[in-house]
């Protein structure tokens, strides 16, 4: 989703850092070989990722939702050097795919890869956490965040994706469409839970950034 004129967008991301080879590599074999490839983060918001885990400088990571693992990668480029990155999803066909990409990588043996639902994984990992990012079922959205939120460091933060909906955020609410229900619903609790501090960037199809206090 562009929320941006063509030509203002593509000068944004003319001017914003080069996507790494690897990543590349991986989006060129997610569009050959994966369903819907859309789901890929993509460059540039891969570079909004890059950064802003290279300014926290995470010790450790909760990814919800790894699809082919892009952002995965993103996010670790800011681990510290012990650090370590726990992703979780459901699509047991997909991990073989991940984990080559992972090996690939300068950060294979920091990145934890789990598969299941992250409902009943999240309180089986007995870390807290610097950096989380939300990237899974819109439905469970508020569900992850009650999970993870105890589980945040102080000064942690939480990224959530998708946060704009297609722009449906702002148009008249179908009661069957529960996905924008969820995000509606979402969206204010990140709003008004005076435990953290929210912005939302209308950043590809929207990325909260919460900060907990």
């Amino acid at each position: 989703m562009h929320f941006l004129p063509k030509k203002l967008d593509d000068y944004v991301v003319a001017h914003s850092e080069e996507e790494p080879e690897l990543l590349q590599q991986l989006t060129r074999e997610t569009y050959q070989k994966i369903l819907q490839p859309i789901m890929l983060s993509g460059p540039y918001q891969g570079r909004v990722l890059s950064i802003i885990s290279k300014l926290i400088r995470p010790k450790t990571i909760l990814e919800l939702g790894t699809f082919t693992g892009y952002a995965t990668l993103c996010l670790a480029e800011g681990l510290q050097k012990n650090g370590e990155i726990h992703t979780i999803d459901v699509n047991e066909e997909l991990l073989d795919f991940q984990r080559k990409y992972f090996d690939k990588s300068d950060y294979g043996k920091q990145i934890h890869q789990h598969l299941g639902n992250a409902i009943d994984i999240i309180p089986t990992i007995d870390k807290t956490f610097d950096l989380v990012f939300i990237d899974a079922d819109k439905p469970n959205y508020i569900n992850y965040f009650h999970l993870i939120i105890e589980k945040l460091n102080p000064g942690g933060i939480i990224l959530s994706d998708n946060v704009l909906w297609h722009g449906k955020v702002i148009e008249p609410l179908d009661d069957k469409d529960v996905s924008t229900k969820a995000i509606l619903d979402y969206n204010t609790l990140l709003k008004t839970d005076d435990r953290i501090e929210t912005v939302l960037l209308p950043i590809r199809d929207g990325l909260t950034i919460s900060r907990k206090k």
